[in-house]
């Protein structure tokens, strides 16, 4: 019983970091570089086809500067394999 109230504790803890843990996403849009809260499904809508995720974050900052330090910054060149 004791190791269930500690389990649930621990759970509900948790809890708010993963929901916000993907807020901002990296993609490789049409052979360019894009920051955008939109999950992959909804972009995959939005662009078409020539779309794959990067990474996905927290915080946009952190977004941007995976994005700049991976690939010149928002619009640097990219391409899907």
């Amino acid at each position: 019983m004791r190791i269930a109230i500690i389990a649930a504790s621990i759970a509900i803890a948790a809890a708010p970091f993963t929901a916000q843990a993907s807020g901002y996403y990296v993609y490789c849009a049409n052979s360019k570089i894009e920051v955008d809260s939109r999950d992959f499904n909804q972009m995959k809508s939005a662009r078409g086809s020539g779309i794959c995720q990067m990474g996905s974050f927290g915080y946009r900052m952190d977004a941007e500067s995976f994005a700049k330090k991976n690939f010149g910054g928002v619009g640097g060149k990219c391409a899907c394999r």
